[in-house]
């Protein structure tokens, strides 16, 4: 696996919908000098994965952030992803991670929460909602997620390694049973045989043969065209300075009175940005009279 994608299809006969995600280059891309423990990528490719995937179903411009907080030895996974598909995100944990039970890890007994947030532009705030972090696994809390805000059945099959991550999405409409009353317990029995290098290695259409070509056979597949994951997390330094005059020359002053300098850290890109002096010494001369502090 190199390339990032997104393919969703239709079960057309089942009236069951899916998707897949297979992120190659964007997941290997966002571990880069991270040095997370093995469980810790674990989840978080997972969790990459997964938010493609809600991403991909934004019908307008706007940004969809996750993140998974608790108190366990993980304490954040967070993913931000738009309607571009362009993704980022980290993880922050304890220095070691011992392989434990998901809940143990991220601590969903203590009060443990998973927040999706949506940043719309025309919104005057982003739309919020906090679910407790129930079940055993990444796919499982998403599944439990999905359900309670979308009020439809929902299956999740996830796997992340270093050189990718992946996820097999399946969502029962509201028609299925009047389709086939046992057609959506078939495909997910069906789906459950997936093995995860399967879903990390195989292309879109072999793997849908593999998992269900005689549900295929028998209803047919409507596959759509497959969508970029790209890795987007460049530098800003506009941004940055213009943080930096809004602390005003003299909290500027003070910082580097203490510091030597101004370091400003985005972690969830991975980039440092550092200011001496003599940079803020210019950053404020050349700002307009009008504006400074």
């Amino acid at each position: 696996m190199s390339h990032s994608t997104l393919r969703r299809f239709l079960l057309e006969g089942l009236d069951i919908r899916g998707a897949i995600v297979q992120l190659g280059d964007s997941w290997q891309q966002m571990q880069v000098d991270r040095d997370y423990q093995p469980t810790v990528a674990q989840l978080l490719g997972e969790t990459a994965a997964v938010t493609a995937l809600i991403a991909g179903q934004l019908k307008q411009p706007g940004r969809l952030t996750l993140q998974l907080r608790g108190n366990g030895p993980i304490q954040l996974l967070v993913m931000d992803c738009n309607e571009q598909l362009q993704i980022r995100g980290m993880a922050r944990s304890n220095p070691v991670v011992l392989p434990a039970p998901i809940p143990e890890l991220l601590g969903a007994t203590q009060g443990g929460q998973l927040l999706m947030s949506l940043d719309l532009p025309n919104a005057q705030q982003p739309y919020q909602s906090f679910v407790p972090l129930v079940g055993d696994s990444i796919a499982n809390i998403f599944e439990h997620y999905l359900e309670q805000s979308e009020q439809q059945a929902s299956r999740l099959f996830t796997t992340a390694a270093p050189r990718g991550a992946a996820c097999l999405f399946l969502q029962k409409m509201p028609g299925a049973d009047q389709r086939d009353p046992d057609g959506w317990s078939r495909i997910t029995q069906l789906a459950s045989t997936v093995k995860p290098a399967e879903l990390l290695d195989l292309d879109h259409e072999t793997l849908l043969q593999r998992l269900f070509h005689e549900e295929i056979a028998a209803h047919g597949i409507r596959l759509f065209d497959p969508l970029p994951v790209v890795y987007h997390c460049p530098q800003d330094w506009d941004k940055v300075r213009n943080m930096i005059r809004g602390l005003g020359r003299d909290n500027a002053d003070t910082i580097l009175a203490e510091h030597g300098e101004i370091l400003i850290r985005d972690d969830i890109c991975n980039h440092s940005y550092r200011f001496t002096a003599e940079d803020v010494n210019f950053l404020f001369a050349a700002e307009p009279a009008s504006t400074r502090h």
